[in-house]
């Protein structure tokens, strides 16, 4: 097997699928807490772009346990954002654990990868209207 044999994958694009059991109650929180509309959609899924990155919220009857990040999105301004988004009825998580803790819904994070530039981020967490559990983060450089 050579390298490329490997590396496979390495061109793919990533695109998350977030589960839904109330796809019109997805999509209201999408548009009103988030101010994202789909940019196309079928029966039983709603397409979303950020930033030329596609995640689909789709119609399920299993729903996500919400124990991780299902899903990041990188920000330049994590206050702004989330100050935003709060005033929009989003609720952050309060996290309290050994080495991550919050404060107003935003955490320090040490360390980055190296390929980023970064020494840290900053981050936030909050879920959808299913129960995904959703991240925004900043870099930290």
């Amino acid at each position: 097997m050579n390298a490329d044999d490997r590396n496979i994958l390495a061109g793919a694009r990533v695109a998350t699928r977030l589960p839904a059991q109330d796809l019109d109650r997805a999509r209201r929180f999408y548009s009103e807490q988030l101010g994202l509309e789909p940019v196309d959609e079928r029966p039983g899924g709603l397409l979303y772009r950020c930033a030329g990155v596609d995640f689909v919220v789709f119609q399920s009857t299993g729903a996500s346990p919400g124990t991780f990040t299902q899903m990041a999105l990188e920000v330049d301004d994590i206050e702004t954002v989330v100050s935003e988004l709060k005033r929009r009825g989003v609720v952050f998580e309060e996290v309290d654990v050994p080495g991550l803790r919050t404060t107003n819904g935003i955490a320090e994070i040490e360390g980055n990868y190296p390929s980023k530039g970064a020494r840290g981020e900053r981050g936030a967490w909050f879920r959808d209207s299913e129960g995904n559990l959703l991240g925004i983060g900043e870099l930290v450089f």
